[in-house]
């Protein structure tokens, strides 16, 4: 390697920085209802039941700061109730807390869930729903009205069967969101779910990280290992 690419290398390398956002054992750096969120099995695990239902969705809420371009890594595992019925969850990025005392958060979302459509997805969570489909290449262009967006697909990110093949059911799974400036990638399994282009007036450039309990049946979803890279 020439001198002066091994120097910018070096360089790029020094510039990003690593944190781990859960430390394992407890809840110190999130927030979150207490009546769902709790450390289990070494996982920020939320879970509901029937006598314990969630009345919306509701989030708990990395409190370590706002990141605008980074790599987001982590493992996820999502288990439903008795009735396997559909269940749903997501990681909430460059995203904003809308109501503290309720837990409420809205923003951009990358998407799972315990089913076959989903899971990869880009959603914007009380927003403008979803952006990117699973499979897609999407420009996200600026709408005639706010909030109402032209979702322009340009190509194939993946096959959206394949990526559905190589998840798997209750067992943990990997989840990359690589966010630089207006493009967002993701990532399960290494497979690439999306690539999007957001060109709008309403694209996020930070925010907050959050996950997500979804509002429905009784589910237990959980979350470690969580790296942050940031430039």
């Amino acid at each position: 390697m020439k001198p002066i690419l091994a120097l910018a290398l070096l360089t790029s390398l020094a510039a990003a920085e690593e944190t781990k956002l859960f430390n394992g054992t407890d809840l110190t750096g999130w927030e979150g209802d207490p009546k769902f969120w709790s450390v289990q099995d070494g996982a920020i695990t939320g879970a509901s039941t029937p006598e314990n239902a969630v009345p919306h969705n509701t989030f708990i809420v990395w409190k370590g700061g706002e990141p605008s371009d980074f790599t987001l890594r982590l493992k996820f595992k999502m288990t439903p109730g008795d009735d396997k019925k559909f269940t749903n969850s997501g990681i909430q990025f460059r995203s904003k807390v809308i109501d503290a005392a309720k837990f409420i958060v809205g923003g951009y979302q990358a998407d799972f869930e315990y089913g076959e459509q989903y899971s990869g997805i880009l959603y914007e969570e009380r927003g403008r729903g979803i952006l990117a489909k699973r499979g897609e290449q999407v420009v996200i262009k600026q709408g005639e009205a706010p909030g109402k967006p032209k979702l322009e697909v340009t190509g194939k990110a993946g096959d959206s069967a394949e990526i559905q093949a190589a998840i798997k059911k209750d067992d943990w799974n990997d989840y990359k969101i690589v966010a630089e400036g207006n493009n967002v990638k993701q990532y399960i399994n290494g497979k690439l779910t999306v690539d999007v282009i957001d060109e709008t007036a309403e694209a996020a450039k930070s925010g907050v990280i959050a996950f997500q309990m979804h509002q429905g049946p009784p589910m237990k979803v959980q979350f470690k290992e969580i790296l942050l890279t940031t430039k």
